[in-house]
């Protein structure tokens, strides 16, 4: 599944998949669609934990009609180099902050606009952070890891779905433990607690193609889920949030903040953000009839609107 999804990602637009490899013998898996218009900024999507290229298969169609989009798994997920991360909280975050601006330098264009999804929004943020002169704009879908962990008394919030969905509640393991445990019968554990995936991409894949996908994804061993759990506290909320330094990005990036309707994650972080950087373009978008993964819900709606942020762009 992981071979059918990378390879045949269900679009027609040309595209061309590789390794790209960097530092210490890691290699990151990539997607490229080019429309040779090399004037214009590329787009590159950052996909969210347990996650891989293939779930934009409904979005790089339509995102790449006049401009080139990348898409990479993330150094510890998917089918990248599955390195040791460190155990320090900071100093895994810059892991795998490195590794996307290598990434960069070996792929080699100046600036981008850079999208992210989930865990993807967090290091897409903390990327921008370290590397302002190399993002024209900053796309945060669903961010991940951006408010304080509540005091104790809003502790009793229910645990985000997303955590539930890929295996269990983080575990003294790993996050995803529990699919590896599960062995073969993994599979219809992820299609039994996401059946939702299947629909999602039903215009796309009429079999398991989706669900296959996530399993094979996170059932390897574990890499960027070890530095996922070292950058978290219980019950999955971040050790070094993001709103505590989004202050500090330069003030020329622009910000869009997306949110799906339904969705359980806190929708207030684009206000705090606004609230943080009052002299900076920031703007809180929400998708009606969207969960938490936005781009496969309601993907025209999404596509569209990502269109009109690029198109603002260049």
């Amino acid at each position: 599944a992981l071979q059918m999804l990378n390879t045949s990602v269900g679009v027609r637009s040309p595209y061309h998949k590789q390794y790209v490899f960097i530092s210490n013998g890691n290699k990151i898996w990539t997607l490229t669609f080019s429309q040779n218009l090399s004037q214009k900024t590329p787009l590159v999507l950052l996909h969210g934990f347990g996650g891989g290229v293939g779930l934009w298969a409904l979005n790089y169609e339509d995102l790449c009609e006049n401009r080139t989009v990348y898409a990479f798994d993330f150094l510890g997920f998917g089918r990248s180099s599955r390195p040791q991360f460190e155990t320090d909280a900071e100093l895994a975050e810059n892991q795998f902050v490195e590794s996307i601006e290598e990434w960069r330098q070996k792929i080699g264009f100046d600036r981008m606009i850079l999208l992210g999804h989930n865990l993807g929004g967090f290091l897409a943020a903390a990327y921008s952070l370290k590397y302002p002169s190399r993002v024209k704009h900053l796309i945060l879908v669903e961010p991940w890891g951006f408010p304080e962990r509540p005091s104790s008394a809003e502790q009793e919030r229910p645990i985000p779905v997303w955590i539930k969905a890929l295996g269990a509640v983080l575990s003294p393991f790993n996050p995803l433990a529990g699919l590896r445990i599960a062995g073969p019968f993994g599979l219809s554990l992820v299609q039994r607690i996401r059946p939702d995936f299947k629909r999602k991409y039903s215009s796309m894949f009429e079999d398991d193609t989706v669900t296959e996908y996530i399993y094979h994804c996170n059932v390897q061993s574990p890499s960027g889920e070890t530095a996922f759990k070292n950058m978290t506290v219980p019950y999955g909320w971040a050790k070094r949030p993001m709103l505590q330094r989004i202050a500090y990005m330069h003030q020329d990036i622009p910000i869009t903040v997306i949110y799906g309707a339904r969705s359980c994650i806190d929708g207030n972080s684009g206000t705090t953000i606004q609230s943080l950087r009052p002299n900076s373009y920031v703007k809180t978008v929400v998708i009606l009839g969207a969960g938490h993964y936005v781009y496969a819900d309601q993907p025209e709606d999404f596509n569209q609107k990502i269109k009109e942020i690029c198109n603002s762009v260049d």
